[in-house]
């Protein structure tokens, strides 16, 4: 009994922490989109000649695509659960 405590327990750990990785991931979308929306418009109204918004748009950009990928994108290859099957791999490998 105390081991299914200590597995559910364990789940609901996990699960906790991936929903802070995808609420962290989807607050700083909102915040790019919405810094980068704002900066688009300073800058047709003050500049329109000379168009720089895009700068950061890339730069963070980057970043944003990197936090996307550290979310969804390497978990399933490099992630915590991959290293878990792993060891547990080579520990079946190690009995044999």
């Amino acid at each position: 009994m105390k081991e299914k405590k200590t597995t559910e327990q364990e789940t609901y750990e996990k699960a906790k922490k991936r929903v802070e990785e995808l609420k962290s991931f989807y607050s700083h979308l909102f915040v790019y989109l919405a810094v980068n929306a704002g900066l688009f418009i300073l800058n047709i109204l003050a500049s329109p000649r000379h168009l720089w918004f895009y700068w950061p748009l890339i730069g963070w950009g980057i970043g944003l695509s990197i936090h996307g990928l550290s979310v969804f994108g390497t978990q399933k290859m490099l992630g915590k659960d991959w290293e878990e099957r792993k060891i547990r791999e080579l520990m079946e490998k190690e009995k044999k």
